[in-house]
């Protein structure tokens, strides 16, 4: 690949204007000669007027076959805010990652050539990077606070792409696609090294990596409006992002990125009490398991597994409650004592659920298996259970909140 083409002109912000960090805006661009000036027009009116600090526009041409390279440098010439990039080889990573990793600018951000996303809202997507609270930050289509409209279709596409990427991805952000997003400039050029896309899943997997760093991404919701006129392959970027997702579980499986965690990321600790309160819980755990070991045996000669299940189960889930109230969250006196057992118990009916279901399934696999197969069952579902009672119990039952809300 040959060097880009590159027309820098002056970046001189108006008179009026706060003089502190520079925002580099790029816009990818690929055959669109009949867009690319009303847009960039349109973007460098904007901001001229209404953003506050010194900007660059930035078209970066993704090897387009038309005239589009001519518009660009045409534009970069008259207007001193805009450069313009010529790139021999498609891509729209491809191409934030040449004028990104090149960038001299404190922030970095790009937006599609549409402007399908209101431009009110650039403001706000840059404004926690300049200050440094934010690392990345994003526009989400789907924000309850956004507005959007767009065909059925694409909206199922979107809603199922980014359901996939948190069900198997554990990400947080909530629209990995939006074309309109920024980051820090240090922390981008950080990210690209590890970054393997070059075309449409690069933002994804930007994303995917500042989030398992540690990083902090904003998000800020958006005003978007489909363009008809829109030629991104549907099928195609979905197999290739599905492939990318697949490359990026590998890689984090396999810990293969070597990215430098923020400071305030290696000085993060427990939530104060949490590893006490794990110990603790941890212990009382146990204990309980044992209890309902010995109770379910002991039933067992007795009653139906199911019914051992549920009485050993509401015996040890009363003192296990209860344990864990005196010991694990220090709560002394009788004063909600009664109300800690009723919501503590719906932790008994999740367990209740879970071990249930694993008897019923163990039934149905194998119906000639022995109590020994029962118990061990039985165990590895009230081990699931026990995370889901700490959970609660943590975060509700026992929370600091509403005891003083009390």
């Amino acid at each position: 690949m040959t060097e880009p083409a590159t027309i820098l002109a002056g970046t001189l912000p108006a008179a009026d204007k706060v003089r502190t960090s520079l925002v580099e805006v790029v816009v990818p661009v690929y055959n669109e000669e009949h867009t690319v000036e009303r847009c960039v027009r349109r973007l460098h009116a904007y901001l001229d007027e209404t953003f506050p600090y010194p900007y660059r526009i930035t078209i970066a041409d993704n090897a387009s076959t038309d005239a589009t390279w001519q518009v660009a440098t045409a534009l970069a010439t008259e207007i001193p805010q805009v450069t313009a990039v010529h790139l021999d080889l498609k891509g729209r990573g491809r191409a934030l990652r040449q004028v990104w990793g090149d960038s001299d600018a404190d922030v970095v951000a790009y937006m599609d050539v549409d402007l399908s996303t209101g431009l009110e809202a650039f403001l706000p997507l840059v404004a926690p990077l300049l200050s440094g609270h934010s690392d990345l930050a994003i526009g989400s289509r789907l924000h309850r606070g956004s507005a959007v409209v767009r065909g059925p279709k694409r909206e199922f596409i979107s809603r199922t792409y980014n359901m996939l990427l948190r069900a198997t991805m554990a990400a947080k952000f909530s629209d990995a696609q939006c074309g309109f997003k920024a980051g820090r400039t240090s922390v981008v050029k950080q990210l690209l090294g590890e970054v393997e896309d070059n075309a449409w899943f690069f933002d994804t997997e930007l994303l995917l990596l500042a989030e398992r760093s540690g990083m902090r991404i904003h998000e800020v919701p958006v005003d978007w409006v489909d363009d008809p006129d829109s030629r991104v392959d549907i099928v195609r970027t979905a197999v290739d992002d599905l492939r990318g997702m697949a490359r990026v579980a590998r890689r984090s499986l396999a810990g293969a990125a070597d990215i430098e965690v923020p400071e305030r990321v290696r000085q993060a600790q427990m939530p104060p009490g949490l590893g006490w309160q794990l110990a603790s819980f941890a212990i009382v755990g146990t204990l309980s398991t044992l209890a309902y070991v010995l109770l379910y045996l002991g039933m067992r000669q007795l009653v139906p597994a199911l019914l051992a299940n549920f009485l050993a189960l509401g015996v040890t889930a009363v003192l296990n409650t209860a344990a864990n109230r005196r010991f694990t969250f220090g709560v002394t006196g009788r004063r909600d004592a009664l109300k800690h057992q009723i919501e503590g118990g719906i932790a008994f009916v999740v367990g209740l659920l879970l071990s249930s279901g694993a008897i019923a399934l163990l039934g149905a696999a194998s119906p000639s298996a022995g109590h020994s197969a029962e118990l061990a069952t039985l165990v590895a579902a009230n081990a699931l259970a026990t995370l889901i009672r700490f959970l609660l119990l943590r975060v509700w039952v026992f929370n600091p909140k509403r005891a003083g809300g009390r």
